[in-house]
This record gives C-alpha cells, structure tokens and sequence, in this order.
C-alpha cells in the first residue's frame, strides 16, 4: 500500500494535504465493473456481510505480533482464502505496508512500525494487503501501479472491508491521517455503492467523524448514479436534456454529446437505441429508443425503469 500518508504529528510520510473530490472515479467505476465480470454476481454476493469491528478490534494491551496475526487470519476468513497463511512483521518504511506476492501459500506482510502505537489502525492495513494477495490469486490487475492500487482499495471496500480503510481517515488543525490511494469521498462512493446493493449501513461502525462525512458525500454521488436519463428516476432537467439529444440523434443521426454518460446508436436501419452505464457495475447497458423499457442489467442482474 503506497498511498498511505501522515501529515504532521509522527508523520511518517509528510506527502501535503489529503486530496479530496472524485479524481478517481471512472478507474473506480472500472475496478467495480471488473469485479464483477471477474467474480460472477453468485460469488459478489456472497460478500454480503461486511467485516464487523469486533472481529478486527486490537486493544492497547494486545500482544503485537499475535493480535496482527489473528487480524490477518480474520481476514483470510473474510476473503475466503483458507489456505492463505499470512506472516506479519514490522519495520521502517516509507509506505503504510507491503506485501510479497508469491506463489503461496505462505505470504509475508510488512507494516510500519508507526503501527507499534496505532494499533487501531492495522486492520485497515492488512484489508488492503489480503485484498492483493485475493486479486492476485484471481489473476486480476490493472496496468500501471497506481490503476492497480485503486482497484485494490475499491475492490477491499465492495466486498466488505474497506470501512476500515476509511475509518482510519482522521483529520484535525494539527495533523491528518488517511490510509489508501483512494480519496475520502471516493471511499464513501464505493462504500455508497455497496450499501445500496446489500442494505448494509456501514457508517454505525466509524469512529472518526471525518470518515461519516466522507460517506454521506459519497452516498450523495451514488445516488445520482440511479437519476440519470433515461432512467426513469431521472429529475426533470435530465429529463428535458435527454429529449433534446434524443430529437437531435433521431435527425442528424449522431450518437448525441460526448458529456453525457449516454449516447444512441444511430447507424443502420434499425430502430434507434441508447447505451449507458448500469447505476450498480457500470457494465454499460443498450436498449431501443421506444418510450417506457425495462432492462435487466446482464453482469449484476439489477433490473432498471427507463424511459427512452
């Protein structure tokens, strides 16, 4: 995990401000379409359960190496990778941890020793490290370090751990902590997307009022995920901005704006039909132009009211 910074205090990586907005959205959007081309709705949906703070819970008085340790097989157990043995040690490093990607089933996992006296915070840590030994056993990446990074923080906060990594975001006049590649809100989007899927709400768990903020924003984004034309739930400017492109496809023959997440497919003999991004994986979705349309996204099976 590289993109883990302290800012003031005992900063262990002084890398400036925490970003914040949506810098990373589409790649986020990306990892949560692969999920589930990668997994099958069968398998994401045996996620449905997130990781409950007391199975991670680490108390000041803990033993450090045997409470990382049961962290980690707890985690083991979330992911479903029982014969994954994880050995965990600490030491000075740049990053917030690390992990050695063998052949199995022995991985060894780093940790900076920051995490000695900020033991809260490791199974944060060890989510996203699991979360690459699970990819890794999928065979599932992206080009380039910081693609790939992204789809790890998003696929660990989908299926059910990555509240941890945003719980761990703190942030106060002296110092700010934030663990992850992702920013705070885009942690809250994907936390976002996973509550509206599993009528999960993740946000009873957080400590850090920091991270309830960056997931009520988060929240707020997803939703408009479902409000877009021609969704039926769309709001009415959407709405009246939808007819216009529809009209002016119909007569140009043009696939409509390119700043908008639909487009037509104007070519042929056929009827007209629009493309666009399904609200829960993003898989993008085509259906006739003809007015009042139910589909049913094939990758996630959500079932969604247009009005073309």
């Amino acid at each position: 995990m590289r993109g883990f910074s302290v800012l003031g205090g005992d900063g262990v990586a002084n890398d400036g401000p925490v970003e914040h907005g949506y810098p990373h959205l589409e790649t986020v959007r990306a990892a949560i379409t692969a999920l589930y081309r990668r997994l099958s709705y069968d398998t994401v949906q045996t996620f449905a359960t997130s990781v409950v703070p007391a199975d991670v819970a680490f108390g000041d008085t803990d033993d450090l190496y045997l409470g990382a340790q049961r962290v980690a097989r707890e985690l083991v157990r979330h992911y479903r990778l029982p014969d994954a043995r994880l050995i965990v040690s600490f030491r000075e490093m740049t990053h917030a941890a690390n992990v050695e990607l063998a052949a199995g089933p022995e991985y060894f996992v780093e940790l900076n020793d920051r995490f000695r006296a900020h033991r809260r915070d490791i199974g944060a840590a060890l989510a996203h490290e699991v979360m690459h030994v699970y990819l890794h056993r999928l065979g599932l990446s992206f080009p380039g370090t910081r693609d790939n990074e992204i789809l790890t923080d998003t696929a660990t906060t989908y299926l059910g751990a990555g509240w941890l990594l945003l719980d761990a975001y703190r942030e106060d006049a002296a110092s700010s902590q934030k663990l992850g590649y992702l920013t705070p809100e885009e942690f809250g989007y994907v936390l976002a997307k996973r509550a509206l899927v599993f009528g999960e709400d993740p946000s009873v768990w957080f400590t850090s009022p920091q991270a309830y903020t960056a997931y009520v924003r988060g929240m707020a984004r997803a939703r408009r995920d479902g409000q877009q034309p021609p969704l039926t739930a769309a709001g009415w400017a959407g709405r009246r901005r939808y007819a216009r492109d529809r009209r002016h496809a119909q007569d140009h023959r043009v696939p409509g704006p390119a700043d908008m997440p639909y487009s037509f497919s104007p070519d042929g003999p056929g009827p007209l039909r629009v493309s666009f991004p399904c609200p829960t994986c993003h898989q993008r979705i085509r259906v006739p132009v003809r007015g009042r349309v139910r589909a049913r996204c094939g990758l996630c099976r959500t079932v969604l009211e247009c009005d073309t």
